[in-house]
């Protein structure tokens, strides 16, 4: 609960992958005061790489960097009072308390180590369908019962009132499976400012705070589109929320440490793998388009007005099942007659083989990166990749890759590949859905191995929020220049499953009301080519000067299914940053100053 002395909660993340820098922790720290440290370690893919890890070891499931940072930070967060709480439980959140236990002995210290179970819904799922549940794609509509798919994990999102209950065990350490990333701030706030399950405001502005720093330094200036205005960020500092007893909150870092906290940063954050205004979490919908932003100071952020919706009937649950098998060899082709040379290689390449039809899944992507008259052997390079997938490895494995090795000394001119021959990997393919949260079984397992149950919020009420109105500015006219859209706007771009999101934000009130005026759906597919014969969803912020797109079905069956270059959408928004415009010359005031060489 609250101590008046303190009226500022300092929620600092660690962590916003698994993979993240390792120093992380440690940094956070030591670098300043801080009342919780948080670390984000899981997403749709890393749930089906510790799927991948617990069949060679079933003690397994977790993320094991997790281990590697609280060996030098442990005994600090004791010795400071500083709780931990973590997703980093992965599939298997008991195993990681008992090997945090180990480590702590180890170490001589005494900590309270609790755990959360629940998620884990995979023996449910025929109960499930048999009650009338359809476990339908949330994408597609298909019902689960009827495709033919066997998952292998079925993991629900939690929301925030396990870490609350764990919290109020007197736990130090609060080992989480597949809650969502948000709640790793809302629980501690919550926790500590004794908010009810119906504080739908407060509740709301924390999953924004959760939302704003679970992807670590990219809410410091990394992966910032106007990276040319973050000092420092060959080292960016880890975010922190500085969060009130009334929901609002300051973003910002440590001091001295590398990166930015900005309006623009912040943003660009609230932006990413987002779909329209209403972002759904177990506990509360925040509505996006209430939140306001103001520039409190350097690297300072305040966030205010945050409001929320009455908690979901039900929450997403991310199953997952084995889709097949599959390989890529990439051809390299060089100067002259890429097209033919292209063709040659393809043709010859599935006659070997005894054609396309024998594969469930055939994908050639021919990427034109040579050029005119090149001034390197690298510049008149091109690139035919080539991906099969099948259920059948023997198929896709060696049979594939030889096959083409198999061609180098008598095919097209110029003949090489970026790789020798490689073997088949397995995939795994996501299948979002949705289950009633009752349906869900939450216990806190204490550190004394007392179980708590969790009930699930089922709320019998309404609330009508009225979003806030957006800047009233025309668009700007006049004469126009052709140049990149992003010479004024920033983007950040993601994936969800299949779908990409890519949103764009303006740097000031007329930019906004171009861009609205002018990025239409069909204006976007125009500039997007990929997208053009997929469904596209456009939502507005005006509140944070921004447009959302989610292009459907993009990245396939998802990203570990995907078969794109990059098949995450990382880039994404970057290529539509790259796309030619018609720009009033009147807005390129907003845009960023480049850096010169004396600076």
């Amino acid at each position: 609960m609250a101590d008046p002395a303190t009226p500022v909660l300092r929620i600092a993340n660690c962590s916003g992958f698994y993979g993240d820098r390792l120093s992380a922790a440690r940094e956070m720290v030591e670098g300043g005061p801080i009342d919780f440290l948080t670390g984000d370690y899981l997403a749709e893919l890393t749930l089906l790489i510790l799927w991948k890890m617990q069949q060679k070891d079933s003690n397994g499931g977790y993320a094991l960097t997790f281990l590697r940072q609280m060996e030098e930070v442990l005994g600090t967060c004791l010795e400071r009072g500083i709780k931990i709480v973590t997703n980093a439980g992965g599939l298997n959140p008991a195993a990681l308390a008992a090997r945090m236990r180990e480590l702590a002995d180890r170490l001589g210290l005494q900590a309270q180590i609790a755990h959360i179970e629940g998620d884990d819904i995979l023996a449910k799922l025929p109960e499930l369908q048999a009650r009338g549940e359809k476990l339908a794609h949330l994408d597609t509509g298909r019902p689960l019962a009827g495709s033919g798919i066997e998952p292998v994990a079925a993991n629900a999102y939690l929301g925030a009132w396990g870490i609350v209950a764990a919290l109020n065990t007197g736990a130090d350490v609060v080992i989480c499976p597949r809650v969502t990333d948000a709640s790793l701030v809302v629980g501690p706030s919550a926790w500590h400012f004794g908010w009810s399950k119906s504080d739908w405001n407060r509740l709301a502005s924390a999953v924004v705070a959760g939302h704003i720093v679970e992807c670590g330094a990219q809410a410091t200036g990394g992966n910032y589109s106007f990276f040319q205005e973050v000092p420092g960020l060959q080292h960016p500092g880890f975010p922190i929320a500085e969060m009130h007893q009334d929901g609002s909150f300051v973003v910002t870092k440590h001091e001295g440490t590398g990166g930015l906290v900005s309006l623009g940063t912040v943003t660009a954050q609230l932006l990413y793998e987002i779909g329209g205004e209403r972002y759904m979490n177990p506990d509360v919908v925040a509505r996006f388009d209430t939140i306001h932003l103001e520039q409190q100071g350097p690297d300072r952020v305040l966030v205010t007005g945050v409001r929320g919706e009455p908690a979901p009937e039900a929450t997403k649950v991310c199953i997952n099942y084995l889709g097949g098998f599959r390989n890529t060899m990439t051809f390299v082709l060089t100067g002259l007659d890429i097209e033919g040379k292209a063709r040659l290689a393809e043709e010859t390449l599935f006659a070997e083989l005894g054609g396309r039809d024998r594969f469930d899944e055939v994908t050639v992507k021919l990427t034109r990166s040579d050029r005119e008259n090149p001034g390197s052997n690298e510049e008149a390079s091109a690139f035919l990749r080539v991906t099969v997938k099948d259920r059948d490895p023997r198929k896709v494995g060696r049979a594939f890759s030889g096959a083409v090795v198999e061609m180098a000394l008598a095919n097209y001119p110029g003949f090489y590949m970026t790789s020798g021959p490689s073997s088949e990997v397995s995939y795994g393919v996501y299948w979002p859905a949705l289950v009633p949260v009752d349906a869900i079984d939450q216990v806190v397992v204490a550190h004394d191995g007392s179980r708590i149950q969790v009930p699930p919020v089922k709320p019998e009420v309404s609330v009508s929020v009225e979003p806030v109105v957006g800047p009233s500015v025309r668009a700007a006219g006049g004469r126009t220049t052709r140049v990149p859209l992003g010479t004024i706007f920033g983007a950040r771009s993601g994936d969800k499953g299949g779908n990409a999101n890519v949103g764009l934000w303006a740097r000031s009130d007329a930019g906004y009301a171009w861009l609205a005026d002018y990025l239409t759906v069909e204006r976007f597919k125009e500039l997007v080519g990929e997208a053009r014969d997929l469904e596209v969803r456009r939502y507005q912020l005006p509140n944070l000067r921004a447009l959302n797109f989610v292009v459907v079905g993009l990245l396939g069956e998802g990203v570990a299914s995907s078969t794109r270059t990059d098949a995450q959408a990382k880039s994404l928004g970057e290529y539509v940053r790259a796309k030619l415009v018609d720009l009033p010359v009147a807005l390129l005031a907003d845009a960023p100053a480049r850096p010169t060489a004396e600076s």
